[in-house]
């Protein structure tokens, strides 16, 4: 993280449009980086979803930066997925106050992580992501470890190939960037290599935990009349079906996207329908392919 980066040395000579183009081209090699780390990637997914079916929780942890790109994923999962907020939760050293301001220093409290996970009462059923550019944050590192002597399954997610973190976690997501554009600046490339481990963590899991039909978000909680109207879109696009059809269909299963999908492309009852649903885990495609593979019922 405190290499030089050869390729930016005269930033401050360049013009404003050079200086986009050198940034741009050091994110270019983010994607192609992450791109080496995929099975792993899967395999934390894997990983997550277990944990989620047995009724654990995601929690990511982290300091600065890193901390926050945890705090922004976990709370945009449930009005993107329609669950609890409980399910997936983002800790960052110094808490609230951390996410807008500047506790730096909270990173080194070793103690303050192991305070910060008994505040939410992990267990041996929770998942712990810890999130680090360098891999050395001994806040991060010291939650991965009592999380670990509480039974806890442990990923680390880090922009370095020889952090401490590597040694302590059951599975680690390490992903060579080479130096940031300024020296050290770890909210350029590492954050946004963070950001884009963590859409695929969450965003992999809630689809093969039957958040998702197709590409679109089917367990959304209709709580107002934007949603509702969202939903409405969503059954429309699922379903090639007229307004006035998805609106009959919504009412009668009190505005669940999933049952209605089912029903207008089955044609069952909405007791069925949530009957088919819960056969397979909330998942609208298989519902649908065991109701084509059996025959009507």
């Amino acid at each position: 993280m405190s290499e030089r980066n050869i390729n930016t040395v005269d930033l401050d000579s360049l013009s404003t449009l050079q200086i986009i183009r050198k940034i741009n081209e050091e994110d270019e090699k983010v994607a192609k980086a992450i791109k080496k780390e995929e099975k792993n990637i899967a395999y934390a997914v894997d990983i997550i979803i277990k944990a989620l079916k047995e009724e654990g929780r995601m929690l990511y942890i982290g300091s600065g930066t890193s901390g926050k790109i945890g705090v922004l994923d976990a709370s945009d999962c449930p009005a993107t997925f329609g669950i609890d907020d409980f399910l997936v939760q983002g800790i960052i050293s110094g808490g609230e106050a951390a996410i807008s301001g500047w506790l730096e220093h909270t990173e080194d409290n070793e103690e303050l992580a192991i305070e910060d996970l008994e505040k939410i009462g992990v267990n041996n059923r929770d998942i712990l992501i810890g999130i680090t550019a360098s891999g050395n944050t001994p806040y991060v590192n010291s939650a991965i470890k009592y999380g670990r002597q509480l039974g806890c399954k442990t990923i680390g997610i880090m922009c370095s190939k020889n952090g401490k973190l590597k040694n302590i976690c059951d599975l680690t997501i390490a992903v060579d960037l080479g130096p940031e554009v300024i020296m050290g600046s770890t909210r350029m490339k590492a954050g946004t290599a963070q950001k884009m481990i963590v859409n695929m963590l969450s965003t992999t899991a809630m689809i093969n935990l039957g958040k998702t039909y197709s590409n679109l978000m089917v367990n959304v909680k209709p709580i107002n009349n934007k949603l509702k109207d969202r939903v409405k879109e969503i059954v429309m696009l699922a379903t090639d079906k007229e307004l006035e059809v998805v609106e009959k269909y919504l009412k009668e299963c009190n505005y669940d996207p999933k049952v209605a999908i089912v029903m207008i492309k089955t044609g069952i009852s909405v007791e069925k329908a949530q009957e088919k649903l819960q056969q397979h885990g909330g998942r609208v495609y298989y519902a649908l392919k065991s109701y084509v593979d059996m025959g009507s019922d």
